[in-house]
Protein backbone atom coordinates (compact mmCIF):
# COMPACT_ATOMS: atom_id res chain seq x y z
CA UNK A 1 0.00 0.00 0.00
CA UNK A 2 2.65 2.25 0.98
CA UNK A 3 4.78 1.59 -2.20
CA UNK A 4 1.85 2.27 -4.42
CA UNK A 5 0.89 6.06 -2.39
CA UNK A 6 4.38 6.73 -3.42
CA UNK A 7 4.33 5.70 -7.01
CA UNK A 8 1.09 7.83 -7.08
CA UNK A 9 2.89 10.85 -5.22
CA UNK A 10 5.73 10.35 -7.25
CA UNK A 11 3.66 10.19 -10.48
CA UNK A 12 1.63 13.43 -9.67
CA UNK A 13 4.60 15.72 -8.48
CA UNK A 14 7.00 14.77 -11.68
CA UNK A 15 4.85 14.04 -14.16
CA UNK A 16 1.48 15.73 -14.19
CA UNK A 17 3.05 18.76 -12.18
CA UNK A 18 6.51 18.14 -13.99
CA UNK A 19 8.23 19.42 -11.09
CA UNK A 20 12.33 18.68 -11.29
CA UNK A 21 13.58 15.75 -9.00
CA UNK A 22 15.08 16.64 -5.85
CA UNK A 23 14.54 19.96 -5.22
CA UNK A 24 13.28 21.48 -2.37
CA UNK A 25 10.29 22.17 -4.15
CA UNK A 26 9.63 18.96 -5.58
CA UNK A 27 10.58 17.63 -1.97
CA UNK A 28 7.80 19.22 -0.21
CA UNK A 29 5.06 18.55 -2.60
CA UNK A 30 5.65 15.11 -3.08
CA UNK A 31 5.96 15.09 1.13
CA UNK A 32 2.52 16.53 0.95
CA UNK A 33 0.87 14.60 -1.52
CA UNK A 34 1.99 11.47 -0.15
CA UNK A 35 0.92 11.53 3.72
CA UNK A 36 -2.21 13.62 3.03
CA UNK A 37 -3.53 10.61 0.89
CA UNK A 38 -1.46 7.96 4.08
CA UNK A 39 -2.77 10.33 7.08
CA UNK A 40 -6.23 10.46 5.89
CA UNK A 41 -7.28 6.81 4.91
CA UNK A 42 -5.30 5.53 8.01
CA UNK A 43 -6.88 8.43 10.50
CA UNK A 44 -10.81 7.41 8.54
CA UNK A 45 -9.83 3.09 9.40
CA UNK A 46 -9.16 4.27 13.12
CA UNK A 47 -11.17 6.33 14.18
CA UNK A 48 -14.43 3.99 13.05
CA UNK A 49 -12.53 0.99 15.03
CA UNK A 50 -12.24 3.61 17.89
CA UNK A 51 -15.68 4.57 17.95
CA UNK A 52 -17.11 0.41 17.81
CA UNK A 53 -14.95 0.92 20.99
CA UNK A 54 -16.39 3.64 22.46
CA UNK A 55 -19.72 2.99 21.99
CA UNK A 56 -19.53 0.30 24.99
CA UNK A 57 -18.07 3.24 26.71
CA UNK A 58 -20.81 5.98 27.59
CA UNK A 59 -20.94 8.88 29.79
CA UNK A 60 -23.11 7.83 32.12
CA UNK A 61 -21.20 4.75 32.72
CA UNK A 62 -18.02 6.66 33.11
CA UNK A 63 -19.16 9.32 35.32
CA UNK A 64 -20.86 6.34 37.32
CA UNK A 65 -17.70 4.02 37.59
CA UNK A 66 -15.60 7.55 38.82
CA UNK A 67 -18.11 8.52 41.26
CA UNK A 68 -17.13 7.65 44.97
CA UNK A 69 -13.62 6.39 44.28
CA UNK A 70 -10.83 7.09 46.70
CA UNK A 71 -7.87 9.19 45.44
CA UNK A 72 -4.96 7.16 43.31
CA UNK A 73 -7.62 4.61 42.68
CA UNK A 74 -9.93 7.49 41.17
CA UNK A 75 -7.33 9.36 39.27
CA UNK A 76 -5.55 6.28 38.00
CA UNK A 77 -9.40 4.84 36.79
CA UNK A 78 -10.31 8.82 35.15
CA UNK A 79 -7.17 9.14 33.83
CA UNK A 80 -7.38 5.99 32.09
CA UNK A 81 -11.74 6.70 31.30
CA UNK A 82 -9.95 10.11 29.69
CA UNK A 83 -8.38 7.96 26.10
CA UNK A 84 -11.85 6.83 24.49
CA UNK A 85 -13.31 10.41 24.78
CA UNK A 86 -13.74 12.83 21.97
CA UNK A 87 -10.68 15.11 20.86
CA UNK A 88 -10.16 18.33 22.64
CA UNK A 89 -10.74 19.87 25.77
CA UNK A 90 -14.20 22.20 24.20
CA UNK A 91 -16.04 18.31 24.62
CA UNK A 92 -14.11 17.39 28.13
CA UNK A 93 -16.05 20.48 29.69
CA UNK A 94 -19.65 19.54 29.64
CA UNK A 95 -18.09 15.93 31.23
CA UNK A 96 -16.42 18.33 33.95
CA UNK A 97 -18.99 20.06 34.85
CA UNK A 98 -20.99 16.51 35.29
CA UNK A 99 -18.33 15.00 37.36
CA UNK A 100 -18.58 17.76 39.93
CA UNK A 101 -21.97 17.76 39.38
CA UNK A 102 -22.04 13.96 40.80
CA UNK A 103 -19.34 14.47 43.68
CA UNK A 104 -16.27 13.52 41.97
CA UNK A 105 -13.27 14.88 43.76
CA UNK A 106 -11.72 17.72 41.76
CA UNK A 107 -8.18 16.19 41.15
CA UNK A 108 -10.09 12.83 39.69
CA UNK A 109 -11.93 15.38 37.77
CA UNK A 110 -8.73 16.66 36.82
CA UNK A 111 -7.08 13.45 35.73
CA UNK A 112 -10.02 13.14 33.27
CA UNK A 113 -9.49 16.50 32.17
CA UNK A 114 -6.05 16.03 31.57
CA UNK A 115 -5.72 12.65 29.76
CA UNK A 116 -8.87 13.37 27.57
CA UNK A 117 -7.28 15.59 25.21
CA UNK A 118 -3.64 14.68 26.22
CA UNK A 119 -4.09 10.99 25.33
CA UNK A 120 -5.74 10.27 22.24
CA UNK A 121 -6.59 6.53 20.91
CA UNK A 122 -6.42 7.83 17.01
CA UNK A 123 -2.98 9.55 17.74
CA UNK A 124 -1.46 6.37 20.18
CA UNK A 125 -2.59 3.93 16.53
CA UNK A 126 -0.84 6.65 14.36
CA UNK A 127 1.86 6.79 16.30
CA UNK A 128 2.30 2.67 16.41
CA UNK A 129 2.02 3.14 12.52
CA UNK A 130 4.69 5.56 11.91
CA UNK A 131 7.28 5.39 14.95
CA UNK A 132 6.76 1.72 16.24
CA UNK A 133 5.10 0.52 19.51
CA UNK A 134 7.32 1.59 21.84
CA UNK A 135 7.04 5.60 21.07
CA UNK A 136 3.22 4.54 20.91
CA UNK A 137 3.51 3.24 24.75
CA UNK A 138 5.80 5.98 25.63
CA UNK A 139 2.62 8.36 24.47
CA UNK A 140 0.37 6.65 26.58
CA UNK A 141 2.16 6.10 29.68
CA UNK A 142 3.92 9.27 30.28
CA UNK A 143 0.62 10.98 29.58
CA UNK A 144 -1.26 8.18 32.14
CA UNK A 145 1.30 9.47 34.79
CA UNK A 146 1.12 13.04 34.03
CA UNK A 147 -2.65 13.02 34.19
CA UNK A 148 -3.09 10.85 37.40
CA UNK A 149 0.13 12.82 39.17
CA UNK A 150 -1.13 15.86 38.06
CA UNK A 151 -4.60 15.25 39.65
CA UNK A 152 -3.37 13.86 42.74
CA UNK A 153 -1.33 17.56 43.11
CA UNK A 154 -4.91 19.39 42.38
CA UNK A 155 -6.35 17.25 45.08
CA UNK A 156 -4.13 17.99 47.66
CA UNK A 157 -4.04 21.65 47.50
CA UNK A 158 -7.69 21.87 48.18
CA UNK A 159 -8.41 24.00 44.97
CA UNK A 160 -12.58 23.86 44.92
CA UNK A 161 -13.15 27.38 45.80
CA UNK A 162 -11.41 28.28 42.35
CA UNK A 163 -14.05 26.43 40.50
CA UNK A 164 -16.71 29.23 39.23
CA UNK A 165 -19.75 29.19 41.67
CA UNK A 166 -22.50 28.31 38.67
CA UNK A 167 -20.44 25.00 38.06
CA UNK A 168 -21.51 23.40 41.71
CA UNK A 169 -24.74 24.57 41.07
CA UNK A 170 -25.55 22.56 37.74
CA UNK A 171 -27.61 19.95 37.54
CA UNK A 172 -26.74 17.98 34.22
CA UNK A 173 -29.45 15.39 33.99
CA UNK A 174 -28.57 12.12 32.34
CA UNK A 175 -30.06 10.64 29.18
CA UNK A 176 -30.96 7.22 29.55
CA UNK A 177 -29.03 4.74 27.58
CA UNK A 178 -30.20 3.21 24.50
CA UNK A 179 -29.44 -0.82 23.62
CA UNK A 180 -26.95 -0.45 20.62
CA UNK A 181 -26.95 -3.74 18.03
CA UNK A 182 -24.18 -4.51 16.58
CA UNK A 183 -25.71 -3.32 13.01
CA UNK A 184 -26.16 0.35 15.45
CA UNK A 185 -22.31 -0.02 16.26
CA UNK A 186 -21.30 -0.36 12.76
CA UNK A 187 -22.95 2.49 11.63
CA UNK A 188 -22.01 4.68 14.73
CA UNK A 189 -18.72 3.88 13.64
CA UNK A 190 -18.71 5.13 9.91
CA UNK A 191 -20.93 8.04 10.63
CA UNK A 192 -17.84 8.66 13.79
CA UNK A 193 -15.41 8.23 11.00
CA UNK A 194 -16.56 10.45 8.40
CA UNK A 195 -17.46 13.49 11.00
CA UNK A 196 -14.08 13.50 12.67
CA UNK A 197 -12.39 12.87 9.55
CA UNK A 198 -13.63 15.70 8.15
CA UNK A 199 -13.77 17.80 10.97
CA UNK A 200 -9.88 16.58 11.77
CA UNK A 201 -8.57 16.89 8.43
CA UNK A 202 -7.88 20.61 7.87
CA UNK A 203 -5.70 20.34 10.67
CA UNK A 204 -3.88 17.18 8.99
CA UNK A 205 -3.78 19.11 5.87
CA UNK A 206 -2.66 22.07 8.10
CA UNK A 207 0.35 19.89 9.97
CA UNK A 208 1.79 17.86 6.62
CA UNK A 209 1.92 21.56 4.93
CA UNK A 210 3.54 22.44 7.98
CA UNK A 211 5.80 19.26 8.09
CA UNK A 212 5.95 19.70 3.96
CA UNK A 213 8.04 22.96 4.15
CA UNK A 214 10.17 21.57 7.01
CA UNK A 215 11.06 18.61 5.21
CA UNK A 216 11.38 20.38 1.97
CA UNK A 217 13.57 23.66 2.78
CA UNK A 218 14.78 23.26 6.54
CA UNK A 219 18.53 22.98 7.21
CA UNK A 220 19.00 19.57 9.21
CA UNK A 221 22.09 21.26 10.91
CA UNK A 222 19.41 24.60 11.71
CA UNK A 223 16.95 22.39 13.56
CA UNK A 224 19.76 20.17 15.46
CA UNK A 225 21.10 23.18 16.68
CA UNK A 226 18.00 24.66 18.02
CA UNK A 227 16.68 21.50 19.44
CA UNK A 228 19.09 18.64 18.83
CA UNK A 229 19.94 16.40 21.71
CA UNK A 230 22.49 18.69 22.50
CA UNK A 231 20.85 21.61 23.17
CA UNK A 232 20.10 21.63 27.07
CA UNK A 233 17.34 24.23 26.98
CA UNK A 234 15.66 21.99 24.15
CA UNK A 235 12.57 20.93 26.14
CA UNK A 236 11.39 23.77 27.49
CA UNK A 237 11.50 25.47 24.85
CA UNK A 238 9.87 23.36 22.94
CA UNK A 239 7.27 23.67 25.33
CA UNK A 240 7.15 27.34 25.61
CA UNK A 241 7.08 27.29 21.51
CA UNK A 242 3.87 24.87 21.57
CA UNK A 243 1.82 26.89 24.19
CA UNK A 244 0.27 29.41 21.71
CA UNK A 245 -0.03 26.83 18.88
CA UNK A 246 -3.80 24.89 19.17
CA UNK A 247 -3.95 21.52 16.96
CA UNK A 248 -5.55 18.11 17.80
CA UNK A 249 -3.44 15.02 18.10
CA UNK A 250 -3.69 13.81 14.91
CA UNK A 251 -2.77 17.10 13.30
CA UNK A 252 1.03 16.63 15.14
CA UNK A 253 1.74 13.49 14.13
CA UNK A 254 3.23 14.39 10.70
CA UNK A 255 5.07 17.47 11.82
CA UNK A 256 6.33 15.43 14.92
CA UNK A 257 7.34 12.36 11.96
CA UNK A 258 9.64 15.29 9.78
CA UNK A 259 11.14 16.85 12.97
CA UNK A 260 12.40 13.69 14.06
CA UNK A 261 13.37 12.74 11.14
CA UNK A 262 15.51 16.61 10.84
CA UNK A 263 17.43 15.81 13.94
CA UNK A 264 14.89 16.58 16.94
CA UNK A 265 15.14 14.22 20.17
CA UNK A 266 11.84 12.07 20.36
CA UNK A 267 11.67 13.02 23.95
CA UNK A 268 11.66 17.12 22.84
CA UNK A 269 9.43 15.91 20.31
CA UNK A 270 7.07 14.69 22.39
CA UNK A 271 6.91 17.28 24.39
CA UNK A 272 6.51 19.98 21.75
CA UNK A 273 3.14 17.22 20.58
CA UNK A 274 2.08 17.38 24.42
CA UNK A 275 1.76 21.26 24.79
CA UNK A 276 0.30 22.13 21.70
CA UNK A 277 -2.41 19.22 22.52
CA UNK A 278 -2.86 19.36 26.48
CA UNK A 279 -1.12 23.59 27.14
CA UNK A 280 -2.50 25.01 24.45
CA UNK A 281 -3.92 29.13 24.61
CA UNK A 282 -7.24 28.15 23.62
CA UNK A 283 -7.30 25.42 25.53
CA UNK A 284 -6.62 27.73 28.50
CA UNK A 285 -9.43 30.40 27.15
CA UNK A 286 -11.87 27.64 27.03
CA UNK A 287 -11.27 26.19 30.24
CA UNK A 288 -11.63 29.66 31.78
CA UNK A 289 -14.82 29.03 31.18
CA UNK A 290 -15.53 26.87 34.49
CA UNK A 291 -11.94 27.69 36.78
CA UNK A 292 -10.69 30.85 37.90
CA UNK A 293 -7.07 32.33 36.62
CA UNK A 294 -5.79 30.60 39.97
CA UNK A 295 -6.27 27.66 39.18
CA UNK A 296 -5.30 27.61 35.65
CA UNK A 297 -1.97 29.08 36.50
CA UNK A 298 -1.15 25.88 38.77
CA UNK A 299 -3.06 23.48 36.35
CA UNK A 300 -0.29 24.96 33.36
CA UNK A 301 2.52 25.43 35.50
CA UNK A 302 1.95 21.88 36.80
CA UNK A 303 1.56 20.61 33.36
CA UNK A 304 4.67 22.83 31.72
CA UNK A 305 7.10 21.37 34.50
CA UNK A 306 5.69 17.22 33.66
CA UNK A 307 6.11 17.95 30.11
CA UNK A 308 9.24 19.22 30.21
CA UNK A 309 10.78 16.21 32.69
CA UNK A 310 8.92 13.91 29.99
CA UNK A 311 10.95 15.43 27.38
CA UNK A 312 14.61 15.12 29.37
CA UNK A 313 13.30 11.56 30.63
CA UNK A 314 12.27 10.30 27.34
CA UNK A 315 15.72 11.85 25.50
CA UNK A 316 17.65 9.71 28.13
CA UNK A 317 16.02 6.66 27.23
CA UNK A 318 15.57 6.94 23.94
CA UNK A 319 18.68 8.24 23.05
Amino acid sequence: MQDFLQLFADWVTYSIIGLVQSTPLSLSVNFFIYDTIKVTLMLAVIVFVVAIVRSHITPQKMKKWVAGRTEGVGNVLAALLGIPTPFCSCSAVPLFIGFVESGVPLGITFSFLIASPLINEVAAAMLLAMFGWQIALVYIVSGLIIAITAGIIIGRLHLEGEVEEFVWKCKMHDQAEKPMTWKDRFDFGISESKSITLKVIPYIILGIAIGAIIHGYAPADFLVNIAGPDNPLAVPIAVLIGIPLYSNAAGMIPIMQVLTAKGMAMGTALAFMMSVIGLSLPEMIILRKVIKIKLILIFAGILFISFTLTGYLFNAILG
